[in-house]
């Protein structure tokens, strides 16, 4: 079984466990529902004002759908970013991997900003 195989068949396997949480945290919130009393509506001194102040800092808080996808979105970035930096450093270091020549490679010049189209000194030859 090749790595890909594997790798599927983690996700799947990831993929129906949380399936399996999320039906039961459903059924958890329908049993909940149904075995919690209404509770009735107290009249409470200057209730009005207090809701008046809670609605207005509510509005300032971000959605919990919007904070899901904001960590999401910076995560998805934060991996992109040390993806790249890993294939940076094998680049690097490629000539120092067996089977390599001793010469950087030209993408490693490359990627370190330096010139590969400097001419090269007669004795470089």
């Amino acid at each position: 079984m090749d790595t890909t195989q594997v790798q599927e068949e983690i996700l799947n396997t990831v993929k129906k466990g949380q399936e399996t949480v999320v039906e039961a945290i459903k059924s958890w919130v329908e049993t909940v529902q149904s075995v919690t009393p209404k509770v009735p509506t107290v009249q409470v001194p200057f209730a009005d004002k207090l809701q008046a102040v809670q609605v207005q800092f509510a509005d300032r808080l971000p959605k919990p759908e919007d904070v899901v996808a904001s960590a999401y979105d910076f995560a998805e970035k934060l991996l992109a970013s040390q993806r790249k930096f890993a294939e940076d450093v094998l680049k690097a270091t490629a000539a120092l991997q067996p089977g390599q020549d001793a010469k950087p490679s030209e993408d490693a010049k490359a990627s370190n900003g330096s010139s590969t189209s400097k001419p090269k000194s007669p004795a470089a030859k």
